[in-house]
């Protein structure tokens, strides 16, 4: 059990076990999971001090144990559906597959996406992930017909109150034939123009015009200074080669923003030929690829009656050893597209390394949820150091199997030096028109 901490500082987090990247001094012993042991001064908000464990002696301080227990920094998630999250019990998925679910999302929007419905589900999955540990999210938000006008503003007025807390970041997502349609663009780029985070994305497949409208979306967030976040491949189908076409594009283009490819599943069912040229090119062009493992590992393969064959999941590893930029994240909450999850970053890490194999050593790929999403959406962190935010998850794991062995609700989350707030209940969300 994870000893009380204080509610107020300043207090000694004695002995914590954090991450050798991310201790601001070097020399101390290095386990073997790539941790050290250090003790943590917590003055007010922020950290007093930061140095090896058991040279911080401060007589006159309360002083907390953490006897080995691991302290994770904060979690940044590049990749959530905050607008469709908790919809699931109104508007479920039977066949649980993706045609399913886009079809059950598309009932659902028409018929309860008020500005009053998406603030109130919004606001739920914020808490939650506050209450997980995460200090910065990126949504996606649907940007169809009305509801473009209906969703963005509520974005802001979230982003403006969890300023601080959560850094939050939006792109739009529509289908890539959209892109053609002069009147849609128009009503996106004015919302982004009021409301938005200076990203642009949509929606990409193998169809016609996906060459066109890549090219719309270059254009526009070349103008604008504006980064890219796409969905890309999010399919078995090996003819489904849109990553190689984004990254192609981005050379031919030179793009000086960011790119961010989610999904890209059909990139671990092709030949080995184009499997090395789309990850060559993603390489060249610094397309960040992010990999949603729960998510796809529930939507991918499912047919009736058979037991699923794939994982569903992109080639993770390869990208990484051609120096792509590799990250994980949440993806879609309680809605058709997976009926699961929780914003819990933590959950995430611990489902990417049993379903992506993230470990042997585990210390490579702790950055796939903080340091990679953070460098794609263009954050800084503070990390733990004398005078940054006192921010911390604090767990009663000692290893990483004990991290992954548990889902860890005990855990401490510190934000600026005080005690988040526990997940917010479920029954806040029966007046939002659920069914039982």
């Amino acid at each position: 059990m994870i000893p009380a901490i204080p509610d107020s500082g300043p207090f000694l987090l004695a002995g914590a076990r954090l991450l050798a990247g991310h201790c601001p001094f070097r020399g101390e012993p290095v386990d073997r999971d790539g941790f050290v042991l250090v003790d943590l001064l917590i003055d007010g908000e922020r950290f007093a001090a930061v140095a090896p464990a058991g040279t911080a002696a401060h007589p006159d301080v309360r002083r907390v144990d953490l006897a080995g227990r691991i302290a994770l920094e904060t979690f940044v998630d590049a990749h959530t559906h905050l607008d469709k999250a908790h919809i699931w019990r109104r508007t479920h998925n039977p066949t649980g597959d993706f045609w399913g679910a886009l079809d059950a999302v598309t009932r659902d929007r028409e018929a309860h996406w008020t500005a009053q419905d998406v603030a109130a589900r919004m606001d739920f999955c914020l808490r939650t992930a506050y209450a997980h540990g995460s200090a910065a999210i990126r949504t996606h938000i649907d940007s169809v017909g009305p509801q473009t006008r209906i969703s963005w503003p509520v974005l802001a007025e979230a982003r403006e109150r969890w300023k601080g807390r959560i850094a939050l970041q939006a792109a739009p997502l529509f289908k890539i034939e959209s892109a053609l349609d002069a009147a849609h663009m128009g009503h996106v780029e004015a919302m982004l123009d009021a409301y938005g985070t200076g990203v642009l994305g949509a929606v990409t497949y193998m169809v016609p015009e996906l060459g066109d409208g890549l090219a719309v979306l270059f254009a526009l967030a070349e103008r604008k200074g504006w980064d890219l976040d796409f969905h890309v491949d999010e399919s078995a189908d090996p003819e489904a080669r849109s990553l190689r076409v984004i990254a192609d594009m981005a050379l031919a283009r030179r793009f000086p923003g960011r790119i961010l490819a989610g999904h890209c599943c059909s990139l671990s069912v092709q030949d080995e030929d184009e499997h090395k040229r789309a990850i060559e090119a993603a390489a060249r062009a610094n397309v960040s690829v992010v990999s949603l493992p729960m998510c796809n590992l529930f939507l991918q393969d499912r047919h009736a009656g058979r037991t699923p064959r794939w994982r569903g999941v992109t080639a993770l590893h390869e990208l990484s050893d051609a120096g792509v930029e590799v990250m994980i994240a949440s993806d879609n909450v309680r809605d058709p597209f997976y009926a699961y999850g929780d914003l819990d970053m933590l959950e995430v890490w611990r489902e990417g390394v049993r379903i992506l194999h993230l470990d042997y050593p585990f210390a490579r790929w702790a950055p796939v949820v903080r340091e990679a999403p953070a460098r794609a959406m263009g954050l800084a962190l503070d990390g733990v150091r004398a005078g940054a935010p006192a921010d911390l998850v604090l767990t009663d794991a000692r290893d990483f199997t004990q991290l992954f062995a548990r889902p860890h609700a005990d855990r401490i989350v510190l934000r600026a030096g005080k005690r988040a707030p526990p997940p917010p209940d479920y029954a806040e969300l029966e007046a939002l028109g659920t069914v039982p």
